[in-house]
């Protein structure tokens, strides 16, 4: 019963919160006039339909799509690592899909100039093959040390070896790719178009059906890996069929959102809090809603200051998410001083 309570308040809420996107702007649009927009496809006036069907509209789906992926990533590799600090921007793979990207925009400009070959598939598999990538290392690294607290350390390393190529490339770059790049960086749900938005959300949704036949697995997962092979559990395939997932999830986002951080290591906590619970299937659930919550409510945050100036996604997202990291690192400390 509490469960379902708390399911039904984060369901307004997100409906609150997606409908706020669709009203906050620039130019002052009717509530009344948005409902009419979206149910009918008229309006009183011709530009408002434009306004919000081509680009508040496509913001906002972004905003549900991505709060979902960063959230359900994090939760899945901080039960596989079994690390509350584990997470696709901490443990490098959303660098890993930003090196991706980076070869595209500015290594294989000239390439993609010439050719016309560069397109929204090809930067979802630049940024799905520099995350898998990292994935991977990571993954090897796994099979052979037993320590979590090392393959977090090991994950940030191999982060900071992406960023080293990701400043080569930067170096050797022209000004106006660099400057496109490290507006890139700094994420935003605004840039993402119609088109592009064809291209994520089918990304996203798969990823998220194979992360929600992978919940029985996570839940064997939580115990130990002994214990899951002791339920029938293949724990090899298991976390390829999970690292690909978050493959799939972080670096479908990253590629068209930027690396957005905090929001993968926060939301589930916040939802262990909320739930009081360990089960994969409620958190999963949970995460669905309120990342995307979190990531609307961050890009409306992202609007508050005046004359058209909308602040990056990712320091907004690092006010949220660093207090939630905090908090993790002292409770875990008290504890370990009581044990």
């Amino acid at each position: 019963m509490r469960h379902t309570l708390i399911f039904g308040i984060l369901f307004l809420l997100l409906a609150g919160a997606f409908f706020m996107v669709l009203l906050t702007g620039n130019i002052r649009i009717p509530c009344a006039e948005i409902i009419r927009i979206l149910f009918t496809g008229n309006s009183a006036a011709e530009e408002w339909i434009t306004i919000v069907r081509e680009f508040r509209l496509p913001k906002a789906v972004t905003g549900l799509l991505a709060g979902m992926a960063l959230s359900v990533s994090g939760l899945q590799m901080q039960t596989v690592f079994r690390n509350p600090l584990a997470g696709p921007f901490v443990l490098g793979i959303s660098a890993g899909a930003s090196m991706g990207v980076a070869i595209v925009m500015m290594g294989l400009s000239g390439v993609a100039a010439a050719t016309g070959v560069v397109g929204n598939w090809m930067i979802v598999a630049a940024a799905f093959t520099g995350a898998s990538s990292v994935l991977f290392l990571i993954f090897s690294v796994s099979l052979r040390i037993k320590d979590v607290m090392t393959i977090l350390i090991l994950g940030i390393m191999f982060g900071s070896i992406t960023s080293s190529v990701i400043n080569v490339l930067q170096f050797f770059s022209n000004e106006n790719l660099l400057k496109t790049f490290t507006v890139w960086t700094m994420g935003s749900l605004n840039a993402v178009t119609s088109s592009q938005l064809g291209v994520l959300a089918p990304c996203v949704l798969a990823g998220l059906l194979v992360s929600l036949l992978s919940l029985k697995s996570l839940n064997a997962l939580l115990l130990g890996e002994n214990y899951a092979r002791s339920l029938g559990v293949n724990v090899l395939a298991s976390r390829l069929l999970i690292f690909f997932s978050t493959g799939i999830l972080a670096g479908s986002v990253t590629a068209f959102c930027g690396p957005i951080g905090f929001i993968g290591i926060a939301v589930p906590h916040i939802c262990r809090m909320l739930f009081h619970t360990a089960d994969q299937r409620i958190l999963f659930a949970g995460c669905i809603l309120a990342g995307a919550i979190i990531m609307l409510v961050s890009d409306l945050i992202s609007m508050l200051p005046a004359g058209g100036v909308v602040l990056p996604i990712n320091s907004v997202t690092a006010f949220i998410g660093i207090p939630v990291i905090v908090w993790i690192i002292v409770r875990n400390h008290k504890m370990s001083g009581l044990m």
